[in-house]
């Protein structure tokens, strides 16, 4: 099917190092799909085995139906938006946005015409005179984008696209490359360490780890049902609290501390377990309550639009997320921790 990508038992080695474990993925046509992780995780590898800028050691790799595997970048329907936005300062914005048209060698009034076009799409219409010197840093990517679309690629890569823009920024131009790969419906493969930039463009995440997929969903999915410890903690902030599963089943039932807890979730094994609870889901309060449990606060921060607590306890410390409020808790003061039975989440431990 034009636009799909799919990965069967795809391996990548670099002399005795493993980067890619073997790795099956399908991805879907029209959609955005992120690989996400830490460094070192193996999304880049991935990213670069669907350009043809590596080669698979094993397996194979198929774009719309096509297998691929051994067919090099030049021949593959995929346009690539690098990090560092790679355009010719010596050139114009338009002379950039059509010099891959003009390699294919297309006639000049043709280049001109779906360059300007491009740039209409990524809402730089009258832009083309200008060199790159003179855009900013969120204009040049935005002609890096138009460069790569204007060659009608079946998947559209991007290879960190915004780390050399500013937060502000950041968020701006990822909301505009979202919107052009829907208005275009583009297949997209976005590749980011960002957690929170992952979750804002995906319609599916690939979260990878030690060059395998740790797990894959959508941003819901993983926020609210991570499979382990590691996704729990890495998408979005989550407080891993040991206890104990003393009847699973549909309700679980669980030892935290002294206390026994019914939470409204199922569970298959008895045991140790993590708890997860997210920072916003923390309640807490001067006065104590039944489950409750008791803490210091050891930092307080006032950030506008959000208070933020660390806070000492005995399952260990504890990060919370208050509204935004004048602080109504210090540092050093004696608080209680409450929570949810309906938020808590359950890993293996």
């Amino acid at each position: 099917m034009k636009g799909s990508v799919r990965f069967e038992n795809v391996t990548k080695k670099f002399g005795d190092v493993l980067a890619l474990k073997p790795l099956s993925l399908d991805i879907t046509p029209g959609t955005l799909v992120t690989l996400l992780g830490p460094s070192g995780c193996g999304k880049t590898t991935t990213l670069r085995l669907i350009a043809g800028l590596e080669s698979a050691t094993e397996g194979r790799i198929l774009i719309g139906g096509e297998d691929v595997t051994h067919l090099s970048a030049t021949y593959r329907k995929v346009s690539m938006v690098f990090q560092s936005y790679a355009l010719f300062p010596h050139m114009t914005v338009l002379e950039n946005v059509g010099y891959g048209l003009s390699v294919k060698g297309m006639s000049k009034s043709e280049v001109r015409d779906r360059a300007e076009a491009g740039l209409e799409t990524v809402g730089l219409k009258g832009f083309g005179a200008r060199l790159p010197s003179e855009l900013s840093g969120g204009q040049q990517q935005r002609v890096a984008v138009a460069r790569a679309i204007v060659l009608e690629p079946e998947v559209l890569l991007l290879d960190e696209p915004l780390s050399n823009l500013d937060a502000k920024l950041r968020r701006h131009v990822r909301e505009e490359i979202r919107q052009i790969q829907q208005r275009l419906g583009l297949t997209a493969v976005y590749v980011t360490h960002d957690q929170e930039e992952a979750m804002a463009v995906s319609d599916r995440i690939i979260v990878m780890k030690n060059a395998e997929i740790a797990q894959e969903g959508t941003p819901f999915d993983l926020y609210d049902r991570p499979a382990n410890a590691f996704i729990a903690d890495f998408i979005g902030d989550a407080n891993l609290i040991e206890i104990e599963v003393t009847k699973p089943g549909t309700p679980t039932e669980i030892t935290l501390l002294d206390r026994q807890l019914t939470l409204p979730l199922t569970s298959h094994q008895a045991g140790p377990a993590r708890m997860v609870l997210r920072p916003h889901h923390i309640q807490l309060s001067r006065d104590p309550a039944p489950n409750h449990l008791p803490a210091e606060v050891t930092y307080a921060a006032w950030l506008g639009n959000s208070v933020q607590y660390t806070l000492s306890t005995r399952v260990g410390s504890i990060f919370a997320i208050g509204a935004p409020q004048p602080l109504p808790f210090r540092q050093g003061e004696t608080v209680h921790v409450g929570f949810g039975l309906d938020d808590v989440r359950l890993v293996p431990a």
